[in-house]
């Protein structure tokens, strides 16, 4: 079964929120946007697109409204997971089948096998 990339994930900033949200329980938003080195609007839109999709929860707990947590959803968590096993297949396949690669002692390095015949 080949692995499927997620539309919603598949965006850079979007992909990389989800890594660090993988990685932690619960960030404030403003630690992910200085990470990140985005705008406040560009993250906005970014972090409205995962809670969309379900993938992200955002929170203002207590009092101070301003303060924005975000945390990853179990499905987005799924989603992730799922995401990343697909670009790990995708670079797994990418790879040279062992008989084109030589480790070149001829000064052949590189090339292909049966070029070299």
């Amino acid at each position: 079964m080949k692995a499927q990339l997620d539309p919603v994930i598949h965006p850079t900033h979007r992909l990389r929120i989800c890594a660090m949200l993988a990685a932690g329980t619960t960030l404030e938003l403003q630690v992910v946007k200085e990470h990140l080195q985005l705008s406040p609007s560009a993250l906005s839109k970014q972090v409205a697109a995962l809670v969309e999709a379900g993938y992200v929860k955002q929170e203002r707990p207590g009092a101070d409204s301003r303060r924005v947590w975000l945390s990853m959803t179990r499905q987005g968590a799924r989603a992730y997971r799922a995401h990343v096993a697909a670009l790990q297949e995708i670079v797994a396949g990418s790879a040279p089948p062992a008989a084109q690669v030589d480790g070149g002692a001829d000064g052949t390095a590189g090339q292909d096998v049966d070029a070299r015949r």
